[in-house]
């Protein structure tokens, strides 16, 4: 197990969250949608922060801030999720302890309310590390969390954002998924997978991430959200990570830990190690997407590829800070 933070230490309480990365720009955001998304992002850093503030852990003030913006219908994780090929929505989330080494994931889940939830049940009260669809239910309705019938999480925004993605078949074929991302890059849509990472008193780091998946998606499509080491990464010593973008290039290229592995082996900062992997490896070979992340000193890093990111943090003065632009 790894070490405890020293209690006589006295960490700086930090969170940051993301909310999406994609096409997110002044020239297509209206300033309903400005006022939304900046509502959402605060509501849930100013949750998260509550729970540190008040002695709680990282691990909890993920949770938190996740399960916020999982109850809110404007972004792409729970309440607010795309829809699949076939119409359905099927849920992906992964959480990580970096004190621990501990993880919990779930995927393809259609009935948890609060997928980031069942996460952390599945990190605290059982052996594994990730449950999927039938059986992640089964054991999220037997250690009592809140379910739901499908139809909770169907949006009108989100039936309509699928109807697009039908009206130009040339964006996806038979046997490929959408070329588009889990995050806001199709017509005038502006959604993204939402994560948090928080540094708690003691020292402690935890991550975690939560999606809805790509619009349209087929053959239950798992994207990086639900793989620890490719969306969600938590390590005491090096950082905490939460990624949003193309999964597909983020589970192949293990974005999340690579970014922590660079800091362990070659010594590199956060920021710098997050701007070699999204900003030129990522971006070279065709991958679109963020991150965000947090060091044990309390160092901040939100970065991206794309010409937005929905994202935010907030420190010990208690005031939340949000950004979408570049």
């Amino acid at each position: 197990m790894r070490p405890v933070a020293d209690r006589s230490n006295r960490f700086p309480l930090t969170l940051v969250i993301h909310g999406g990365a994609g096409n997110i720009t002044r020239d297509n955001m209206t300033p309903e949608l400005e006022m939304r998304y900046r509502s959402g992002l605060e509501q849930a850093l100013k949750e998260g922060y509550r729970v540190l503030s008040s002695g709680g852990s990282s691990v909890e003030a993920v949770v938190a801030a996740i399960k916020v913006m999982e109850d809110s219908p404007w972004f792409n994780a729970g309440k607010g999720a795309v829809f699949t090929h076939n119409g359905t929505v099927e849920l992906d989330a992964s959480l990580m302890d970096g004190r621990t080494g501990l993880a919990g994931a779930v995927a393809g889940v259609k009935t948890i309310k609060n997928p980031i939830v069942a996460a952390h049940r599945i990190m605290t009260h059982s052996s594994y590390v990730m449950l999927i669809a039938n059986g992640a239910e089964e054991f999220a309705r037997n250690e009592g969390l809140a379910m739901v019938v499908p139809e909770y999480f169907h949006t009108q925004r989100q039936l309509e954002r699928l109807r697009k993605l039908r009206a130009n078949p040339d964006k996806t074929s038979k046997n490929q998924a959408p070329i588009l991302p889990d995050s806001p890059f199709f017509g005038d849509d502006k959604l993204g997978t939402v994560g948090a990472v928080a540094l708690d008193r003691l020292g402690n780091i935890a991550a975690g991430t939560s999606t809805g998946g790509t619009v349209g998606k087929r053959y239950g499509r798992v994207g990086d959200s639900a793989v620890i080491g490719a969306g969600t990464y938590a390590d005491n010593d090096t950082c905490g990570i939460s990624a949003t973008g193309h999964g597909e290039y983020f589970i192949r290229n293990v974005v999340a830990y690579d970014i922590a592995a660079r800091m362990k082996y070659r010594g590199q900062s956060l920021v710098d190690a997050a701007r070699e992997v999204i900003g030129k490896h990522l971006k070279k070979i065709g991958g679109s997407g963020g991150v965000i992340g947090l060091d044990r000193q309390g160092n901040i890093m939100m970065e991206f590829n794309t010409p937005g990111m929905y994202r935010g943090f907030i420190r010990e003065e208690g005031k939340p800070r949000v950004s979408f632009y570049d």
